[in-house]
This record gives C-alpha cells, structure tokens and sequence, in this order.
C-alpha cells in the first residue's frame, strides 16, 4: 500500500465515522460513458444524526434469551415515586416566580431529574415516561388527560401538583412494564 493510499482509507474512516460514505478510499468508482470512455464519478452519502459516544458498541446488537416473564417480580413503588415528586418539585419551584422562558426550561430540567431519580430506584423492565406541566396562577382552569393502552394489573402511575404563589406545577410518571 502506499502512503497515499493509507490517507485514503483513514480520510474514509473518519468519514464514516461523522456519517458520511464517500468514495474516496482504495474503492473509486469508474462509470463507462457510452462512447466506451471511461469517468471518474464522485458517489457521496450522508445522513444527519447526533453523534453517539459509543459508535462501534452501537453497532454490536447483544442477543439476550427470552426470559417468558409475564409479570414484574416486584411492583412499581408508588409511594416512593410521590415522594420524588414532591421533593424535587418542592425543591425546585418553592421561590420560582412564573416566567413563560424559565418555566419551559424548568420543565425539561425537572422532568430529567425525576427521571434519574427513579431510575436509580433500579426497578427492573419499566419504560418511564415523565411529564411535567408548569403554568401561571391567575384563577384560570385548566384539564390535562392522558390516554394510552396498558395491563392494570402491572402497569401503573404517579401523580403530584405543586404550587405557590405565582405558579402551578403537575408531574405524571407512567409505568410501563415491559414484557
């Protein structure tokens, strides 16, 4: 191999590795015109994805053995999960005032925290899904539903509403076993 060819393959490598395919390694393309000349084309793929720290483990797909476990060997605890709810709530909204900008940042921010919180509860075979609502106090309604298809028996959910003078905050958990 030569030492251009070594550049080649490396520029293709990292190439592949931001999510772009080119030709430019050891394999170019060469398309025949249909006058019997031959053409240097150029072929070109990319997609757009965040980059994942782990690209190569990505890609190995781990095998695991059916377990044919219908049910949770222990149900989802919530009690417990009320009691994240208020704390982080409580912790992080008691002085807030409402502000449109800072509560929607404040949503994403404690809907994440909740969610390590319970997921460091390390409950096996549950999907999460946390939603967080702040609104402004000013003597308005508001009615929030939630739909979705579950098992009563496994699947379950925790709720808390939180508010203070200028704001109210609701945060739902749902549980999801996962057969």
């Amino acid at each position: 191999m030569m030492m251009s060819d070594i550049a080649k393959d490396r520029t293709a490598h990292l190439l592949k590795k931001r999510g772009s395919v080119s030709s430019l390694s050891s394999h170019e393309f060469r398309r025949k015109e249909p006058r019997g000349r031959t053409k240097d084309s150029l072929s070109t793929v990319s997609y757009m994805d965040e980059p994942s720290q782990h690209e190569d483990a990505s890609h190995l797909a781990v095998q695991m053995e059916n377990t044919y476990q219908l049910g949770p060997t222990k149900h989802f605890p919530v009690v417990i999960v009320n009691h994240i709810l208020k704390d982080v709530l409580t912790n992080y909204l008691q002085e807030e005032k409402y502000e449109p900008e800072l509560c929607r940042q404040m949503t994403k921010t404690i809907s994440e925290i909740i969610k390590a919180q319970i997921k460091d509860l390390m409950i096996p075979r549950y999907k999460l899904i946390v939603m967080v609502h702040i609104g402004q106090l000013t003597g308005q309604s508001i009615l929030i539903g939630s739909r979705c298809l579950w098992d009563p028996k496994n699947d379950t959910f925790a709720s808390y509403i939180f508010r203070n003078s200028s704001l109210f905050a609701l945060a739902n958990v749902y549980t999801v076993y996962f057969e």
